[in-house]
Order: structure tokens, then sequence, then C-alpha cells
């Protein structure tokens, strides 16, 4: 294990929940790429593997089963930076849902990133310095059709951490939120089986690359949160304001049958 590492430094120790798709595992490859020492979790045994032959550390691990943090984690030394990526989603109407879709959106999105907020934030504390980034969504500020329990989800975590900053700036814990639009990845193809989301928001889709660029220039330079693409940002600021005039004139834009 690299010693030495410290918050200030350019080459930071990173943990990526999430990590073996998607946004997580480009993440996790550039951040390894870029110097920084990486820290890599998901369930995925054969791309951990992958990335543990690169030379990037790995747990693999459920974060929704309960099970003692410390036995996980206690095998690296605290980060610098943890970066929740880890994140799941059905695009259904709520009277099409089942139950455990719902659990598992909240186990995964919600409960398992503030069950390690709570590991991570006390050892953050002690040594004065510390960074979290939670990858939430602009569906955490502007609920559509079919995201109901999603965007809930994606709401809670920005509460969150909205408040956890609060908490923790006087110990020196930077907290950032990323707020991206539909990303082009496999999540978008488990969430909505039927295909029609990604052929509706197929021109308006982020590549990963843009939100991993994102988080890589948050970890550098800490941010209170990022919108992308960055319009978004006045669309929910229009939603705070004028809410019904956003869902009127937005909801047949967004995921119909």
């Amino acid at each position: 294990m690299t010693k030495g590492f410290c918050y200030m430094s350019k080459h930071k120790r990173i943990l990526i929940t999430g990590a073996t798709s998607g946004v997580g595992l480009l993440l996790a490859e550039k951040l390894y790429a870029d110097g920084h020492e990486v820290w890599a979790t998901g369930r995925n045994a054969t791309v951990l593997q992958k990335l543990s032959e690169m030379g990037i550390h790995t747990i693999q691990a459920d974060l929704t089963i309960d099970q003692p943090l410390e036995k996980l984690f206690g095998v690296m030394d605290i980060p610098d930076t943890v970066v929740f990526c880890a994140g799941v989603g059905t695009f259904a109407y709520v009277t099409e849902l089942e139950e455990q879709e719902m659990v598992q959106m909240l186990d995964v999105n919600v409960l398992a990133p503030m069950k390690l907020t709570k590991y991570f934030a006390p050892k953050m504390k002690q040594r004065g310095s510390g960074h979290l980034i939670f990858v939430a969504s602009q569906a955490g500020k502007v609920a559509t059709p079919k995201a109901s329990v999603y965007a809930a989800s994606k709401h809670a975590i920005i509460g969150f951490a909205n408040a956890v900053r609060m908490e923790l700036k006087q110990h020196g814990i930077q907290v950032t939120t990323i707020n991206p639009g539909p990303i082009d990845t496999p999540f978008l193809d488990l969430a909505d089986q039927s295909g029609s989301y990604r052929e509706k928001m197929s021109k308006y889709l982020l590549q990963p690359i843009d939100v991993v660029t994102a988080i890589m220039k948050a970890i550098k330079h800490p941010v209170r949160e990022v919108d992308l693409p960055s319009y978004m940002s006045i669309t929910s600021k229009l939603y705070a304001v004028f809410p019904k005039m956003v869902e009127t004139l937005g909801k047949g834009f967004f995921m119909k049958k």
C-alpha cells in the first residue's frame, strides 16, 4: 500500500464505489493513469480482476448487505476522496414498480452512501481533511414521469449531501454533488428495458467521459456542485420558481410509452 498521501498533494488516495461499470469504471482507469492511488469497489469479480491487474486496489463488495465496514475497508488507509458512483434505477410508472425494485434503488442510491459517509467522515474529521463526491442526478432536482422512486432517491442524496456539507465544513471536509443528465451507459438499458427512453433522449445523452472529466476537475478543485450539461442548472432553477410550468411543458418530453 502506498504511504504518505495527503489531501493537499497532487496525487490522492481515492475510493470509488460502483467502479465496475459505466462512469465508475472509466473514472477508476483515468484516475489511476493520472497517478492517483485508486481503490475500486463493486460486485463484478471479472472486472475487478482486470482493474487489479492494472495496479488498482480492489474490494469486492455488495454495499447493500449489512456487514462490518471496518472489515471491508480496514485494509486501506483513510482515503483523501470518496466518489460515490454506484447507482441503480428502474424506469416505470409507480403503479408498475415491484416493491423489491423500490427497495433496491433506496438501498444502493441512498442508504449505502449514507452508511459509508458515516464510516469515513469521523476518520476524515480526525485527520482534518477529506472530500466526499456524490454522483447524483438532474432527476434529483427535476423529477420526471416513470422515474418517481429513482428521482426520490436522488432528491434524498442531494439533500443528505447539502446537510453533511454544512456539518463537515469546519473540519476541512469538502462535499460535492455531481448532477448529470442521462448518460450513455449500460445503466439506461437496465433501467428502461423498453429502449424508448434511450431512443427519445439519444440527442441529449452525455458521454461517460464528460462526467468523468467533471469529477476529476472537482477532485482537483473542489466545488459545491456541478450540473451536467451546464444548461441543466437553468432548468432546475426554473423548476424551483415555476414548478407547474416546467411540469406542464416537460411532461410529454420524457418517458412516454
